[in-house]
């Protein structure tokens, strides 16, 4: 087995797709769901056509989804965070506090929330 993409709810279309991109996603495809829903599928550009990520946007739907106490985050790597950090900073996405290390000497890492205030960590991977 392996896992192939992780899936959560969205609110906004356009502002999702710009967030990830911000990221270095692509979208990869988006598929209809009958009349109620839209999978948006983004991945890497390494991934050839095998999204990592699924974005799901069910139509009607304004409110926020409560991301409840069991979800933490995904994490990507960036060969720079702080090149990462003032690219996002041009789109307006700041990081939730400054770089840290979490223990010692190992990677820098930070974390910053998409439009649906889900939680994205970059770790540092030169």
């Amino acid at each position: 087995m392996s896992l192939i993409h992780t899936c959560y709810r969205i609110t906004d279309i356009d502002r999702s797709v710009a967030f990830y991109r911000a990221l270095g996603f692509e979208e990869k495809r988006r598929s209809p769901i009958g009349d109620d829903a839209i999978n948006v599928f983004l991945g890497l550009p390494e991934d050839g056509e095998q999204p990592r990520l699924e974005l799901t946007f069910n139509i009607g739907r304004t409110e926020p989804y409560e991301i409840g106490t069991g979800y933490g985050h995904i994490a990507i790597t960036s060969p720079d965070l702080d090149a990462t950090l003032a690219e996002l900073a041009k789109q307006g996405i700041e990081p939730e506090r400054p770089p840290y290390h979490v223990k010692g000497p190992g990677s820098r890492i930070c974390f910053v929330r998409d439009p649906d205030q889900y939680r994205i960590e970059i770790i540092e991977r030169p």
